[in-house]
């Protein structure tokens, strides 16, 4: 199953191309520009979890900081611990598996996955093998973890419920994979009782954390188009939780935002996206699949800025850096941005090195760290320059937005399958 995933996915990549390429040249990434920055950026240390002549995959192995230590995983089955205020190394250990989905800590563990079917558990102390688990599907995208329960997504379309003592099977829940869909998978979220996750069908799933039942399902996206390539609509984002709200975006699909307790759509609007969104207090933050960053309220999706000097330069999802008001993404040349949240316009840059930074940068206090594709980590400190005010909030500093181009009224949630 595994490898027919695969070979489809690699259909799906090139078929985009030449589809792009019989309609129009293909888009060329924006050049970058002189800017007049708002915030001083200074590289604070280095790291590497990779190989210099390894060859980059756009694979996104994320990092994890708890505690004052930074996880992160390379390919080639490296998952290291690192001291986040000096980058020096506490821990690394070598697995030799073939990782491609992580890292995720929690409850004393660091989870990495690889491409080959495996889930390896190490103890976060140390980095000592706590146990490894087979599940007979390609692992891209980190675990979530919580004291009774590991969620983990497989390309298989398959939702697994396993245990954090020794990694065995509590329950599982599965969802069509389309025969044609993008490389990627959706990270599961536990929020009290429920796991919710998105799928490569255009729906979104939400479980009982105890036993696996499905709780409610939505379908945000149904396929449409002729063709196979047309009807591509994954939702391989982590959906976002604000108290009683769900949000979600798709590719070739739409942005939503759901009721928790039922699934039930209060509003969307067609959009395209393979980034995870990002959301602050009142503001919903998202890269779309061409490289823009929309920046939208929460309540309503009502647009309140779009940014478009970052097109098709292959940016990561955004982060949020609440005390200085800004947004931080990568992109396709290692390079990394910020902008003003009240704006979206451009506050700074720094090079992190020339290679793609497909994870979603982490923000930790006044430090940014990113990873690039072949595994190097770059930390940063951001401060605002010397005689720049503070920045005020998003929304005293931002005009009264146009309505959303599409809503939706509120729909009843699909009915469990059977």
């Amino acid at each position: 199953m595994t490898m027919r995933y695969l070979q489809l996915s690699m259909c799906a990549t090139a078929l985009l191309i030449v589809a792009c390429s019989k309609e129009k040249s293909v888009e060329t990434p924006a050049k970058l520009t002189p800017l007049s920055a708002t915030l001083r950026v200074s590289k604070v240390w280095g790291a590497n979890v990779g190989y210099k002549k390894e060859a980059p995959l756009r694979l996104s192995l994320g990092m994890s900081v708890a505690d004052g230590r930074v996880f992160a995983a390379g390919h080639k089955g490296d998952v290291v611990a690192l001291d986040l205020a000096r980058g020096h190394v506490i821990w690394r250990a070598r697995t030799k598996a073939p990782l491609s989905g992580g890292t995720a800590i929690g409850e004393g563990l660091v989870l990495v996955g690889s491409s080959d079917g495996r889930l390896l558990a190490l103890d976060e102390s140390t980095g000592r093998s706590r146990w490894m688990v087979r599940v007979n599907g390609e692992v891209l995208a980190p675990a979530a973890i919580s004291e009774h329960l590991i969620a983990l997504r497989t390309v298989d379309g398959k939702l697994r419920g396993l245990s954090p003592a020794d990694g065995h099977e509590l329950w599982v829940q599965q969802q069509q994979v389309p025969r044609l869909s993008l490389r990627g998978t959706a990270r599961p979220v536990i929020v009290g009782d429920q796991v919710l996750s998105g799928f490569d069908n255009g729906k979104v799933m939400s479980v009982n954390v105890n036993d696996g039942a499905v709780q409610w399902e939505a379908n945000i996206s149904p396929p449409h188009g002729r063709t196979e390539l047309e009807r591509l609509d994954d939702i391989d984002t982590t959906v976002r939780v604000a108290g009683a709200d769900v949000y979600t975006v798709g590719f070739q699909g739409k942005l939503a935002m759901l009721a928790l307790d039922t699934g039930q759509v209060w509003w969307s609007r067609e959009t395209s996206s393979y980034r995870s969104l990002t959301l602050d207090e009142d503001t919903l933050y998202m890269v779309t699949a061409d490289g823009e960053v929309v920046a939208m309220r929460a309540k309503t999706g009502a647009e309140l800025w779009r940014q478009k000097v970052l097109l098709w330069r292959g940016l990561s999802a955004p982060a949020t850096m609440d005390d200085l008001n800004a947004l931080v993404v990568g992109d396709y040349q290692g390079y990394v941005h910020w902008l003003d949240k009240s704006t979206g316009a451009l506050a700074a840059r720094a090079s992190s090195g020339k290679v793609r930074v497909s994870a979603t940068p982490i923000v930790e206090g006044d430090m940014v760290l990113v990873i690039n594709d072949r595994g190097q980590i770059t930390a940063f400190r951001v401060s605002l320059r010397a005689g720049v005010k503070r920045p005020a909030a998003p929304y005293k500093a931002t005009t009264a937005p146009a309505p959303p181009e599409t809503t939706a009224a509120p729909a009843a949630a699909q009915a469990p399958s059977k």
